[in-house]
């Protein structure tokens, strides 16, 4: 359960910064609230993966993953 969690949070979080792009600075609203949702989730659920997983490690995944999907995606 904690590394479908840990999923959870990459997903969310990658959700959220392929929609900070659509925000213009956060002059759009639909995107603005979904970047606002998406991070919240991420870090929501990267905690909840914490109470079973090292903090070092969960975090290195959630960093380096979410970083190279946002650079496959973008």
């Amino acid at each position: 359960m904690p590394w479908f969690l840990l999923a959870l949070a990459i997903l969310t979080e990658v959700v959220g910064t392929l929609a900070l792009k659509m925000s213009y600075g956060f002059s759009m609203l639909i995107p603005s609230i979904i970047v606002v949702v998406g991070y919240s989730a991420s870090f929501w659920f990267l905690a909840l993966c914490l109470k079973s997983l090292d903090v070092g490690m969960a975090y290195a995944i959630w960093a380096g993953v979410g970083t190279a999907l946002i650079s496959i995606a973008g």
